[in-house]
């Protein structure tokens, strides 16, 4: 396969920016919080790496196969990170409240449906079945990114959940780029194959990418604030609520002896 200026400009910028998010994960000890991201940064990076090989020295067959490999394997990476995300979320305890169990389950059985209907709907034929099967396969992956994500910002905000500063910043980063790929593979899905249109959509989504990783580098980079100090009139309440609370304990106990 031959690759063009303008891939091979988005293929090195993206390598170089994964290796330094990398690095930025490993080195500030990101990885301890958020293994799984971490393990879809180093798969993109192999990703690049066998993804540009098979393009240099293999046929377009084998180049097909090896990136629906890939794109399965960063399906299954990026649900992971959804949960992950979700966990730190829903659970920074480690419990999970039944309810918020519930709903979240909720959550992702609407979402996969949504996404599995679009990725139906009807659109141009493509000459290989492996064609249509990555075009369809890239809208349902982003389609339900996208569902997973704005449905976890909604309901946290409703069951008044904070958000961990890291944790924002990489679930706004793959909340953006997903939103961004939908749209794009919509777009893949509308048009042919090879024409200028359906490589400038692509382009568009290598730049989100690109943006996003740049973003991620920079704010995971950065520490996360110290938490804020409560208000004077709220560590009054809470003390005064303490004191009742050991007040009625000791009432609790001498009516038990």
């Amino acid at each position: 396969m031959h690759l063009n200026g303008t891939i091979f400009a988005f293929w090195a910028a993206g390598l170089t920016a994964q290796i330094l998010l990398l690095l930025v994960l490993l080195g500030r000890h990101r990885a301890g919080s958020f293994p799984v991201f971490t393990t879809l940064i180093a798969a993109n990076v192999l990703n690049s790496i066998v993804l540009y090989e098979v393009a240099l020295h293999g046929s377009k067959h084998d180049y097909f196969v090896a990136y629906f490999a890939f794109a399965v394997l960063d399906l299954v990476l990026q649900l992971s990170v959804t949960y992950e995300l979700a966990r730190h979320v829903f659970c920074p305890t480690g419990t999970w409240a039944p309810d918020i169990r519930k709903g979240f389950f909720i959550l992702v059985v609407a979402s996969v449906a949504i996404a599995f209907g679009l990725s139906c709907l009807p659109s141009p034929p493509e000459k290989t079945v492996l064609g249509m099967l990555l075009d369809r396969g890239n809208l349902f992956s982003s389609a339900l990114q996208c569902e997973l994500f704005v449905g976890m910002i909604a309901f946290s905000s409703t069951a008044n959940l904070p958000w961990n500063t890291h944790v924002a910043r990489i679930a706004q980063g793959l909340g953006f780029y997903s939103l961004i790929g939908l749209l794009t593979e919509a777009g893949h899905n509308i048009l042919t194959r090879n024409t200028t249109a359906f490589e400038s959509l692509t382009y568009v989504r290598m730049s989100t990418y690109l943006l996003c990783a740049s973003y991620w580098i920079v704010m995971l980079w950065l520490p996360a604030p110290a938490p804020q100090e409560l208000p004077e009139e709220a560590q009054r309440q809470l003390f005064t609520l303490q004191r009742r609370v050991e007040y009625d304990l000791r009432k609790l106990r001498a009516l038990k002896r």
